[in-house]
């Protein structure tokens, strides 16, 4: 809450890198305005303090979830479509339900990071989990706590709370598969859990069973929704996806 554009313009101009490709974001055909821009503080004049966070949030996103998963029968590349695609979702559906939208976008962009850590762990026994879950219909969900003892939404809830990460956020993240369990911060596990379905919904699932979407109609009366708005979100989810400049070309 008491992040400012002077804060984050210090903070990306520490890495090069990640300054470079800001300006290149800031410079692409969707955001070019009349005349290049050379600095951030050009950028976040351009952009403004919200589209700019979500850039830089979404390009370090990028940075961290890229990599393959093996042990989730996830390819190069997918897992980081299938976060950015949550996070769009998420500021979709931000000011629908009353959510702050930087929040829910950050929110939905680090759902998946447990499986970052139990991807080794899950790496030799994928066969195993596959043969569960086609024999049986359980959830990925399901099998992780089975075979692991947990799952990667406690997992990534757990990796936030070392990290430091506001209390808000890393609840949320832990319980977005149970929102009815987050306690104070049960619509934040809401919001979280419908853009995860959005993304789905969208064709931005991941792993080989992208497409087996469960419904969770708990969810909707947490976030005032009915379900005549699903459809209506749906649209505009795949609108703010195509326009969404990190997601093209992959």
């Amino acid at each position: 809450p008491d992040s400012n554009a002077d804060r984050i313009t210090r903070l990306i101009a520490h890495d090069p890198a990640l300054t470079a490709r800001t300006l290149k974001l800031c410079n692409s055909a969707r955001f070019r305005g009349g005349q290049p821009v050379h600095d951030l503080q050009g950028a976040v004049l351009r952009l403004g303090f919200n589209q700019l966070y979500q850039v830089v949030a979404g390009l370090v996103g990028k940075q961290t979830v890229s990599g393959a998963q093996p042990g989730y029968g996830i390819g190069q590349g997918e897992l980081w479509k299938h976060s950015a695609a949550t996070a769009v979702a998420g500021k979709v559906l931000a000011p629908e339900v009353g959510l702050d939208a930087n929040l829910l976008f950050t929110a939905a962009l680090l759902h998946d990071l447990g499986k970052l850590a139990l991807n080794t762990a899950l790496h030799q026994r994928y066969d195993e989990v596959v043969a569960a879950i086609e024999s049986t219909g359980r959830s990925f969900l399901e099998v992780e706590q089975e075979l692991l003892g947990t799952d990667h939404a406690r997992v990534g809830g757990r990796l936030l709370e070392r990290w430091n990460f506001p209390e808000n956020l890393r609840e949320g993240i832990r319980f977005h598969h149970d929102p009815t369990r987050a306690g104070a911060h049960q619509r934040l596990a809401a919001g979280i859990l419908l853009a995860d379905m959005l993304s789905h919904l969208t064709g931005y699932g991941v792993g080989p069973f992208a497409f087996a979407v469960r419904a969770h109609p708990e969810i909707l009366p947490i976030l005032n929704l009915g379900q005549q708005d699903i459809e209506r979100l749906i649209a505009s989810t795949q609108t703010a996806i195509s326009e969404f400049e990190l997601l093209k070309g992959g």
